[in-house]
């Protein structure tokens, strides 16, 4: 009987480490949804910047992030730890922080997003990696919806701090954000005092896991998942537009905040509850469920006309994030050989970093030249074109993950 199947025995306990990186993940977005909460908002009415210039930058951010995981989940694979990395990532988060406040103009700006990017794609796939190591076989879904949910408290604990420091301190963006430099420092110490990563199998010459010979033991299966990732992506652009969208729908300046804690808070009640349906049902399936709910969310952000029809659209984008975020990254670690996951959480990151810059930099010209409908409009054509390839690609008969881990 496949681990997780029905009528399998009482779920597994997961260790303590898996719960201890959930709440480095929970302080460390805490710290930057503080901050990006407020961002866009910051760039548009505080610098004059366009939606455009946004896109750009935002999606420049991200890209970056999630480009450098190929090199920092390859040089774990090849060094045999991911925790030192992991720290790096974390620690270069956290002295990000203090640059967005020192910002008198875009460039600082620019260049702590950047930073602060950098840190997160240093520290995400090592730290998926070592998740994967840590997690029992048969919970590998569970252990990633637990870190996503936790991960996703943070995210809506940290937009209603900076709204409720906002309405205390008049709209003061840079006190604020001085604020979000406290749970960043924190994560750093509760990563390096309470995770001991696990020893690595010995014998095994170290060899560079992004050589050709190497890159060969990545299967269809897995290069199928990348392409699956990339597509909703690019059905998915930056939640910069969503907070922009929320002050279009005539949300106040100091409650725009609320658009990334209505986000979350969907997100965090639904990763945990779907990662663990994930280990026992058919994982293309609520990827075709995630999709109908992003496609979903995109027309209502498309036709709202008042804050509140913008809030269900939202909310239906977090629910799609619930869904299908910790089922990919799943999906991943389940098709990559173990000695070579920290390269495929690398190279699916380039993948879907390059997806997002392309994605982004396309809102911000919809929006710029048709509105904000052409922008939502659009994600909903590639949802749908990701529904396509999704339908049309080869059925996988037994057990969700194949079998094997």
């Amino acid at each position: 009987m496949a681990p997780g199947g029905p009528g399998s025995a009482a779920p597994t306990r997961l260790p303590a480490a898996i719960w201890t990186l959930g709440f480095v993940s929970l302080l460390m977005d805490v710290s930057s949804e503080m901050i990006h909460s407020l961002l866009p908002v910051f760039l548009v009415a505080g610098l004059g910047a366009s939606a455009l210039a946004v896109g750009l930058i935002e999606g420049a951010a991200e890209a970056t992030a999630l480009i450098v995981k190929v090199f920092s989940g390859a040089l774990s694979d090849f060094w045999g730890r991911r925790k030192p990395l992991a720290v790096l990532g974390y620690g270069l988060g956290a002295l990000a922080k203090p640059l967005f406040a020192l910002a008198a103009g875009s460039g600082l700006v620019l260049a702590a997003r950047l930073i602060d990017r950098v840190g997160k794609g240093i520290r995400g796939a090592p730290r998926d990696a070592l998740v994967a190591d840590l997690a029992p076989p048969g919970a590998r879904g569970a252990a990633f919806g637990l870190r996503q949910s936790l991960d996703t408290v943070g995210a809506v604990a940290g937009p209603l701090l900076a709204m409720g420091l906002m309405l205390a301190w008049a709209n003061d963006f840079r006190a604020v954000f001085w604020v979000a430099a406290v749970p960043g420092a924190l994560a750093v110490a509760l990563l390096l005092l309470g995770v001991r990563e696990p020893a690595r199998q010995g014998g095994r010459a170290a060899v560079s896991p992004i050589h050709r010979q190497q890159l060969r033991r990545l299967s269809g299966r897995y290069w199928r998942v990348v392409g699956i990732g990339a597509l909703f992506t690019l059905a998915r652009f930056s939640e910069a537009f969503l907070i922009l969208r929320g002050g279009e729908g005539g949300l106040p300046l100091a409650l725009t905040p609320l658009v990334l804690v209505a986000m979350n808070a969907v997100y965090a009640l639904a990763a945990y509850p779907f990662g663990r349906l994930s280990d026992r049902v058919r994982h293309e399936r609520l990827l075709v469920l995630g999709l109908v709910v992003l496609i979903g969310a995109d027309a209502v952000l498309a036709f709202a006309g008042h804050w509140s029809g913008v809030g269900v659209g939202v909310a239906l984008w977090g629910l799609h994030l619930g869904i299908t975020q910790g089922l990919l990254t799943t999906m991943v670690a389940d098709a990559a050989p173990e000695d070579l996951r920290g390269t495929a959480f690398g190279f699916f990151s380039l993948v879907c970093g390059l997806a997002m810059l392309v994605a982004s930099v396309l809102a911000g010209l919809l929006w710029d030249s048709f509105g904000s409908g052409a922008t939502f409009l659009a994600g909903a054509a590639f949802g749908a074109l990701a529904m396509a390839a999704l339908l049309s690609g080869p059925r996988r008969p037994g057990a969700p993950r194949g079998g094997a881990h």
